[in-house]
């Protein structure tokens, strides 16, 4: 039985937010940062030009809850993903810039680790106009 690729696992995630946006409104929130993959590298080199930073997470939830400005979740597949020296280096600085960052293997864990966060109280941050 093959292992499904990290495309597949984030395809389903997405669907599966998608399926309980009901449920869970905040789920809107979910977007991804375009950080991986195979690319020409000509569309390499205007995506890094834009900012695209190697080893960022990618799901972003920019939805603040509990002590945390939001949610930053690195998937993965169910075996064989491992986290890379620049993406360990964004988790620490995203965790000491007050996110909740989170490795997860496969959708299903990234969809429990979602409801978790979702679950906990409203965290109200005021902002100046």
């Amino acid at each position: 039985m093959t292992v499904p690729t990290e495309h597949s696992e984030q395809v389903a995630l997405i669907a599966w937010a998608k399926m309980k946006t009901k449920a869970y409104p905040d789920l809107a929130y979910l977007v991804a940062v375009p950080n991986g993959g195979d690319r020409h590298p000509a569309v390499a080199a205007k995506l890094k030009a834009e900012g695209v930073s190697r080893g960022y997470p990618d799901l972003l939830l920019d939805v603040a809850r509990g002590t945390f400005f939001g949610l930053r979740l690195e998937l993965k597949r169910t075996k064989g993903g491992r986290l890379s020296e620049h993406q360990e280096a964004w988790h620490q600085r995203l965790r000491r810039q007050g996110y909740r960052v989170c490795v997860c293997q496969g959708w299903e864990a990234a969809a429990a680790e979602l409801t978790a966060y979702l679950a906990q109280p409203e965290t109200r941050v005021v902002v100046a106009a």
